[in-house]
């Protein structure tokens, strides 16, 4: 029988990855002496694989599929087929920055200020390219880890990806400038693409997680109306589509179902109550597939 490989970023991504996953309706299960965790699909095998190394063994293939950012498939200049891209982190659903940082009290301001110093990184390759695009020459060292620590006794810069910038401005440093902005992705081998088995699994892995991330940001509503007040409050909803109206045991009355943001909720309910809409009902989705 044919089997996907399948690679989950181990790490900061793995717990979301995991979570991700099971809405998807994967059910990924992680023993913590082991570096391969089961999956209730018997035609995928997966493996935990760093991210900084998932898009050369995807590459090598090694692994059919896998996801990581797309930050390490340019460090690593690995040729892989990127299928999806998905906006998601170890905890937020932005995507992530990789950035210059000196210290609070460092006289460098621009790129220009780091002719000559010492940069540490995980990222080698690309802020040397970062550097070359604007004619720097600097020591750039790889950093094992820790990299915000090492400014200024072990290094006058780093370069580091950063979500929200706290844990920077926690070790006292300022960011200068934006090396690249970066999100997950989901990246497959050529040979496996071209696999009709691998290729549909991985379409199909796609699509779910896709839906995961778009319902994240939708809820559902339920309310009962009138009929005689359909028409106001459906031209309050800003629908995914046309609202699904069901018929109540009273003929007067009627059900409507839609989809809508979590956003702009707080701001329609008032307005649908005093539409004429009541007994408003919200829940959460699992997976919204347009």
């Amino acid at each position: 029988m044919p089997v996907l490989q399948l690679g989950i970023p181990k790490g900061s991504l793995q717990h979301s990855t995991i979570e991700m996953f099971q809405k998807a309706g994967y059910k990924i299960t992680v023993d913590s002496r082991s570096y391969y965790p089961s999956i209730d699909d018997e035609e995928i095998e997966c493996l935990l694989i760093r991210a900084q190394e998932m898009a050369r063994y995807v590459e090598e293939g090694i692994l059919d599929v896998g996801l990581t950012g797309h930050d390490w498939v340019e460090e690593n200049g690995s040729d892989v087929m990127e299928v999806a891209e998905l906006v998601y982190g170890k905890s937020g659903r932005k995507p992530l920055r990789w950035v210059v940082a000196v210290p609070e009290d460092s006289p460098i301001t621009d790129v220009k200020g780091l002719e000559g110093t010492r940069i540490a990184t995980e990222a080698v390759h690309m802020t040397k390219r970062y550097l070359e695009k604007h004619g720097v020459t600097a020591n750039v060292e790889f950093s094992w880890g820790a990299t915000e620590v090492k400014p200024p006794r072990l290094a006058d810069a780093i370069v580091e990806i950063t979500e929200t910038g706290s844990s920077l401005r926690a070790n006292h440093l300022k960011i200068i400038d934006t090396v690249c902005t970066t999100t997950t992705r989901l990246i497959a081998n050529h040979d496996a693409w071209q696999d009709e088995f691998k290729r549909q699994k991985i379409e199909r892995i796609a699509l779910l997680l896709q839906s995961v991330l778009a319902a994240e940001k939708m809820v559902g509503l339920i309310m009962n109306v009138r009929r005689d007040d359909m028409e106001q409050v459906v031209s309050i909803l800003p629908a995914l589509q046309n609202p699904t109206v069901s018929q109540l045991l009273d003929p007067d009355w009627i059900a409507l179902h839609t989809v809508v943001e979590e956003t702009v909720v707080r701001e329609i309910i008032p307005e649908l109550m005093q539409a004429g809409a009541h007994g408003i009902i919200e829940y959460s989705l699992n997976k919204v597939v347009q």
